[in-house]
C-alpha cells in the first residue's frame, strides 16, 4: 500500500486533473483579486497607470484589467483555456520584465509566481475538469 502510494505505476488521470483544478481555481481567484482592485480603482489608475507599450495609459489599464480579470475567469472555468492564456502571460511578463525592471527582486517576485505557474500550467493543459473538455465532446459528436 506504501509502496504504490510512492511509486505508483501510472498517474491517475482523474487526481492529476483535480490538482490542476486546485491550481487554477487558487491562481485564477488570486489574480482575479488583482483584476477587481484595478477595475474598482480605474478613474484613480487610469492617468498613472504605468505605460510600457506607448498604447496610453488607460488602454495599457484596460488591457490589465482584461488579462487579470476576464482571462482568469476563463482560466478557473477551462473555458478556451490555452486563448485565455496568453493575455495572463503578457500581463506578467509585462509587470515582471518591464514595470519592475529596477526593483528588488522581492518586488517583482509575485509576477515571477504568476508568470511561471501560468507558463506551465499553459504547457500541461486544463485537465479534464474544464469547459473546453465538454466542449471538445460536443465537438466531436458533430
Amino acid at each position: 500500500m506504501i509502496y504504490n502510494f510512492l511509486f505508483p505505476e501510472k498517474l491517475n488521470d482523474s487526481k492529476i486533473s483535480l490538482f490542476l483544478l486546485a491550481i487554477r481555481v487558487l491562481f485564477g481567484l488570486l489574480l482575479v483579486n488583482h483584476g477587481l482592485q484595478k477595475w474598482n480603482a480605474f478613474e484613480q489608475m487610469a492617468p498613472v497607470f504605468p505605460d510600457p507599450l506607448g498604447v496610453g495609459s488607460s488602454v495599457s489599464l484596460t488591457l490589465a484589467i482584461f488579462g487579470e480579470l476576464i482571462c482568469s475567469i476563463a482560466f478557473i472555468f477551462g473555458f478556451l483555456y490555452r486563448l485565455s492564456m496568453i493575455p495572463m502571460i503578457i500581463t506578467m511578463s509585462v509587470a515582471f520584465f518591464m514595470i519592475h525592471t529596477n526593483d528588488a527582486f522581492a518586488v517583482k517576485e509575485m509576477a515571477f509566481i504568476y508568470l511561471a505557474v501560468f507558463i506551465l500550467m499553459y504547457i500541461v493543459g486544463p485537465g479534464k475538469f474544464a469547459v473546453d473538455e465538454l466542449l471538445i465532446k460536443f465537438l466531436k459528436k458533430k
